[in-house]
């Protein structure tokens, strides 16, 4: 009969243990995670942006809505961006964030990227990311150049289910750009860009503390009074070889009126790049 009353005790101290070791299980799970675009979310590894070579000289207030999709991840965000120009717009800084991101996991690729949860349970925002950029050129007969250097912080959400990755990147890069064609009025042209730099990430690999890359890209723009076409390729060739060799494929339209730009962009991925994006934004000049 003794050992009959040890029953509920014994059922309610198991109760109150399972709960606790759930709550651990996450941690049990980040030594796992693999740091390299290929196994995170659509936006744990943003690559440098193509800008035409171009230190913009107005104030930029950007807001994004942005949907990233893959047959084992579809994923909504709101992305903002802030650029405020200097040195009579030779130079400017940028800050931007992932506002808010929403996503919903196939069982497959949860356990594939060895995340906790298929759907976040609590709403979460991404890494804030500083930039600077600086016109060393501008030049019609021979071309614009701008380097840039770009900090990525450890502030991003739910690294239990590999969306950011709670680790600091930095990357540097040189972006050259000429005119092919342009009007006599200046308002059409199409232009050439290219791009290389460096990029870097920390890791969980007790052996490679950090993985370096390569930057590259290159693209055409066409423009016409307000509108204006862009199509880029752009990557980073990643030093393990573990899903860190990302491609975009980036085609961004805009139309522009008194200060204020409609943008539709386009990203398919290839290679270790496994989604495809879309995004309208809105941008507002001062």
């Amino acid at each position: 009969m003794r050992s009959i009353r040890f029953i509920p005790i014994t059922i309610f101290i198991i109760a109150l243990l399972i709960p606790s070791a759930q709550a651990e299980d996450w941690r049990d799970k980040t030594p796992l995670l693999v740091y390299s675009p290929k196994y995170f979310g659509p936006s744990a590894f943003p690559l440098p942006t193509m800008r035409n070579a171009d230190v913009g000289r107005y104030i930029e207030a950007e807001v994004r809505g942005e949907y990233h999709y893959y047959s084992g991840d579809k994923t909504h965000d709101l992305f903002t961006r802030l650029y405020i120009p200097f040195v009579k717009g030779r130079a400017g800084v940028e800050l931007s964030l992932v506002a808010y991101e929403k996503y919903k996991l196939t069982p497959e690729t949860r356990d594939e990227r060895h995340a906790v949860e298929t759907e976040s349970p609590v709403g979460y925002s991404g890494d804030l990311i500083f930039s600077s950029f600086f016109q060393v050129l501008r030049s019609e007969k021979w071309m614009d150049i701008v380097v840039s250097g770009t900090i990525k912080t450890a502030s991003g959400g739910r690294l239990c289910d590999a969306r950011f990755t709670d680790a600091a990147s930095y990357w540097f890069d040189l972006n050259l750009a000429r005119n092919l064609w342009c009007s006599a009025d200046r308002k059409s042209f199409v232009r050439m860009q290219i791009m290389g730099g460096f990029y870097c990430w920390m890791t969980n690999d007790l052996i490679h503390r950090q993985n370096d890359a390569i930057a590259y890209g290159f693209g055409l723009t066409a423009q016409h009074q307000h509108l204006s076409l862009s199509s880029t390729i752009s990557g980073i060739y990643g030093y393990e070889n573990n899903g860190d060799r990302p491609i975009h494929w980036e085609n961004t339209l805009k139309y522009e009126i008194k200060k204020n730009i409609l943008s539709f962009h386009y990203t398919h991925g290839m290679k270790d790049r496994l989604y495809d994006s879309y995004a309208l934004g809105y941008t507002r000049c001062f």
